[in-house]
């Protein structure tokens, strides 16, 4: 998981650490003082350091724009307080700290959002530098923040410095007009601007810089996916004119939903600049900018993100992979036995239908023609409503997470990298009264216990394997080889093969085959007429 091609001097610096309730360091934009906290339930201690700006307010003409380096500061400044959230419909959040019983900082959001969070031993040694670990929140980029988590367990436990960074979501995060005016993916580029400053700085901390691991879930698995396997060695290039492959209704569609003259680029720019970050919100949570797919009968898609914009994604990551042009580093991906347990209370039938066809379109490439092939293989001719409900979840999880993990995975074995994978089983017991029987681990279960909070009787602590999973005190954990070893995590460990083995030769046998044949049909039926 590590990317360790960043590089940085860093100079000596005093702190104050030790016993102290409010340790100060000094960062390269100035002196910070933080606060002590001790781990619940234990004695260990921790140095918490929250709202480190890691780059300038990401607003005026820096909208739309990559993220400048921070200003300095003269006095000490405060790191106690959480920073505010991304903008984003706060709705979501609100929602999961309902009905997950979730504590977080307040709600609060800003276009000055560019923060990170840093949690470090008190007692560390600090001649012996720590391994850092970077955590990049999900939420589909378009809601989270780096004060949903608290990395104080995971830091204390594993001896390690835990950074949690935010970036702009969106259309804030994500829009282009595909010229250089806006060449978009500003997220991408506030998360490797935090990196950088992590790399500038995190030895202050007790960090080792040449020891980072990134980690994220969801869409911050997303993240990690693409800034370890492509951006890692380009973040240090210089931005240059290089061709830009997006979406032209995408761009047409934002400019109409905000009444903006489509003339030029530079108008439609200028315009967006002046909406205020509540209208921003409210059009880009509701996906309406996303390309509608053939075939789809959703008004509406989420946003598509990824801009291939020829510097930072010179090409699309699928093909990236496939020509091994990433960087070969130690990965590791983990998926739930349950990937959509959460999302069929959620959306109305209609709603679950587009979105089993935008995973198949988007993630694995199928062609309308062929879903009911797809559609067959998981839901077979059963009029059993459970067998139906069942089936039908494991599609929208395989077809949405687990596949294309599996198929990213592939790429990174075949680098000659080491490569680990995971299965989590185990649900939550807090889950208990909130979600239904059938639904067993869920969607980003396993994030909880990575972070090591309070669990009732019967759950376990998932442990952060930062260097070696075969670490001491750790199950043994299968390289992921050519025999496609895996562990399957629940209240015991054990090692397996092959996950899903024959789900794997549908996708990867099957289906292209019905692809070929589809193909071949339509060009002989075009060749008739």
């Amino acid at each position: 998981l590590g990317c360790t091609d960043w590089t940085a001097t860093v100079a000596a610096t005093s702190s104050s650490w030790g016993e102290s309730l409010n340790p100060q360091l000094f960062v390269s934009q100035g002196r910070l003082q933080g606060t002590q906290a001790r781990v619940k339930g234990t004695d260990r201690l921790v140095n918490v350091f929250l709202g480190i700006p890691f780059a300038k307010p990401p607003v005026g003409s820096l909208r739309f724009a990559p993220p400048e380096p921070p200003e300095p500061w003269t006095d000490v400044r405060d790191a106690t307080s959480y920073p505010p959230f991304c903008p984003q419909d706060l709705t979501f959040l609100r929602r999961i700290q309902q009905t997950w019983k979730e504590k977080h900082a307040p709600l609060i959001t800003s276009e000055d959002c560019l923060f990170l969070n840093i949690y470090t031993p008190a007692d560390s040694d600090k001649k012996t530098k720590l391994p850092v670990m970077v955590w990049i929140h999900g939420g589909n980029f378009i809601f989270g923040g780096a004060s949903r988590f608290d990395g104080s367990a995971l830091s204390a436990y594993e001896d390690v410095v835990v950074v949690i960074i935010q970036y702009r979501l969106g259309l804030l995060g994500f829009f282009s007009t595909g010229d250089e005016h806006a060449r978009g993916n500003w997220a991408y580029l506030d998360q490797i601007a935090a990196l950088q400053w992590i790399q500038k700085n995190v030895e202050h901390f007790g960090g080792n810089p040449g020891s980072v691991t990134i980690f994220g879930v969801s869409a911050g698995s997303v993240s990690v996916s693409a800034l370890v396997g492509v951006i890692c060695k380009l973040a240090m290039t210089a931005f240059q004119t290089a061709p830009i492959l997006v979406f032209v209704n995408h761009i047409q569609k934002a400019a109409k939903l905000y009444a903006c003259e489509t003339t030029s680029s530079v108008a439609i720019v200028h315009c967006l600049r002046q909406k205020t970050k509540e209208e921003m919100v409210f059009n880009s949570s509701l996906g309406q900018v996303g390309e509608t797919l053939p075939g789809n009968k959703m008004q509406y898609v989420p946003m598509i993100p990824l801009v291939v914009d020829g510097v930072l994604l010179p090409k699309s990551p699928k093909e990236l992979l496939a020509r091994k042009e990433f960087n070969a580093v130690p990965y590791m991906i983990g998926v739930t036995n349950n990937e959509f347990g959460w999302n069929v209370r959620a959306y109305a039938l209609e709603t679950l239908a587009s979105l089993v066809w935008i995973s198949l379109a988007l993630a694995l490439s199928v062609p309308p023609e062929v879903l009911p092939v797809v559609i067959n293989e998981y839901l077979g001719d059963t009029d059993d409503s459970a067998e139906l409900r069942d089936g039908f979840l494991d599609l929208l999880g395989d077809a949405a997470i687990v596949m294309p993990s599996l198929e990213t995975l592939n790429y990174h074995r075949e680098s000659g990298a080491a490569t680990y994978l995971f299965e989590y089983q185990h649900r939550p017991s807090l889950y208990r009264d909130t979600k239904p029987a059938y639904v067993k681990a869920d969607h980003a279960d396993e994030v909880a216990f990575v972070f090591g909070g309070p669990y009732l009787a019967g759950d376990i602590r998932l442990r952060a394997c930062v260097q070696n999973p075969n670490g001491e005190g750790l199950a043994e954990w299968p390289s992921y080889n050519l025999d496609e070893g895996y562990l399957e995590i629940n209240l015991e460990q054990k090692k397996a093969k092959q996950l899903k083995k024959k789900r794997v030769e549908f996708w990867t046998k099957t289906v292209p085959e019905k692809i070929k044949e589809k193909s071949g049909e339509d060009k002989k039926e075009h060749e008739e007429l």
